[in-house]
């Protein structure tokens, strides 16, 4: 009986360690999409059952300092570094959705659904109007 109670006890935390590993949350690093260079660090958290992404580090050199320039409202001239580009995504299956996604290059908000392809990579598509109009970027997880 000790044995099977043992067992269980080592399923239940390796159950937790997995679904732990399928989370998005955490921090990804970003990529250029013309050069493949890396840009950013995101961290993505959930709040109030929605995820949300803030950038805590760039990694391009020069453009630690860079604002969004381009961002309009409150976002506008804000620091990059610190920015909330991933806002109010809800689960939905394997899938986050029904947010948006900043680009602070140009300054534009995408309709934004993100899942995971595995533990460590992160599909982000950012769309106008449905899902086929526009552009998906894979991201990987940094470990802290």
């Amino acid at each position: 009986m000790k044995k099977l109670v043992a067992y269980c006890i080592v399923l239940l935390f390796a159950g937790i360690q997995t679904g732990q590993a399928q989370s998005v949350t955490g921090r990804w690093k970003t990529f250029d999409d013309e050069t493949g260079a890396a840009k950013s660090i995101v961290e993505i958290y959930e709040k109030n059952d929605k995820i949300y992404g803030k950038v805590v580090e760039i990694l391009e050199k020069g453009k630690e300092d860079k604002t969004c320039e381009k961002c309009k409202g409150s976002k506008k001239d804000k620091p990059i570094k610190g920015l909330v580009i991933i806002e109010g995504l809800s689960k939905n299956d394997d899938t986050w959705e029904g947010g948006t996604i900043l680009d602070p290059k140009n300054g534009k908000e995408y309709k934004c659904h993100i899942n995971l392809e595995n533990k460590d990579k992160l599909k982000v598509r950012g769309y106008i109007g449905f899902s086929l109009l526009g552009r998906t970027q894979y991201w990987t997880r940094v470990e802290k």
